[in-house]
């Protein structure tokens, strides 16, 4: 990559912190984040480098985004709504932390002239479906306020490569596990457990499926396709072509846990809540074709997310 420095929106979060420690390496980094998921201590070693610096600021806040992307030639926008269930109290969010916040940084960077923008997307624009979609498979419209604002949010970067000459790389995440990990069923399985530790209620029947992706494989794929994808308009699905069910994780997370003996409660149903896209699957062939997949399996990312979570949680 020829580049001078990297600018990334959510740096200290989840799935930024993990990839900054990989971009230090291949030149300097400005992690912007407010810090209201994100922690100042998921960069010590970056910031300890000198290759990082943090700028703890709101990208709602667009002047602050103009001045601090001045000088960036690529933009990494991870920030987001970190837990879609918190838009069905709070409609709101999603439009300001998806939508809105994803419209500030397309116009920073038009106002600073940053060329390169790497967007976090989300399986959930393809909707309530359990076909394997691939990254032309938009026929079920989002049924989450969170899966809305990501699809808006593809739509813009999509006019800003046309109408404003940037080039863009959009990843449909699976689901993203892991150290630090900020939100998901694993870690709040593990919360759900240290508050009783005698039962687990799990939301739904258990028999929810998706695809989980390791947070190192996510990173990975991510670099690979923008070092190698050369139009203007790129678009990549990252997940294994397996899936891992709600019960599986639970029971996981029972077994991990200081507490193996507690039984697990299921509230029944075949989603957890409204929004919720009970089976997920998705067609990563496209990355595949380029050269890269990932490493672990569903179950396997999974079963190692559990274990670095639960000395998180558990110590």
């Amino acid at each position: 990559m020829t580049v001078s420095r990297f600018f990334v929106v959510g740096g200290a979060g989840f799935i930024g912190s993990h990839l900054i420690e990989q971009l230090v390496e291949l030149g300097p980094v400005t992690a912007y984040d407010n810090l209201s998921i994100g922690k100042r201590e998921f960069l010590e070693r970056p910031l300890k480098s000198g290759a990082c610096k943090l700028v703890e600021a709101d990208a709602l806040d667009l002047a602050r985004l103009i001045a601090e992307m001045r000088g960036h030639d690529v933009v990494f926008l991870l920030a987001a709504n970190p837990e879609a269930r918190w838009g069905l109290e709070n409609s709101r969010l999603d439009l300001e932390q998806g939508t809105i916040l994803t419209w500030n940084v397309l116009e920073a960077m038009r106002q600073t002239g940053a060329r390169k923008l790497v967007f976090s997307s989300s399986g959930t624009v393809y909707g309530d479906t359990t076909a394997f979609c691939g990254e032309s498979d938009l026929g079920s419209l989002p049924i989450s306020l969170y899966g809305a604002s990501k699809l808006a949010g593809e739509s813009m970067i999509s006019a800003w490569v046309e109408c404003f000459g940037i080039q863009a790389w959009i990843f449909r995440f699976g689901n993203i596990v892991g150290s630090r990990g900020t939100h998901g069923a694993a870690l709040d399985f593990f919360k759900k457990l240290k508050q009783n530790p005698r039962e687990l209620e799990v939301l739904g029947d258990g028999t929810q499926a998706k695809p989980y992706v390791h947070v190192s494989d996510c990173v990975s794929g991510m670099l690979f396709a923008f070092e190698r994808a050369t139009e203007r308009l790129n678009v990549f699905n990252i997940a294994p072509g397996d899936y891992t069910s709600v019960r599986r994780i639970a029971e996981l997370c029972v077994a991990h846990s200081p507490y193996p003996g507690a039984s697990i409660r299921y509230t029944g149903g075949d989603r957890g809540w409204p929004g919720d896209v009970p089976q997920s699957r998705l067609d990563s062939s496209k990355l595949d074709a380029l050269g890269w997949h990932t490493s672990k399996r569903s179950d396997d990312a999974v079963e190692q997310a559990v274990r670095e979570l639960s000395r998180e949680v558990f110590g």
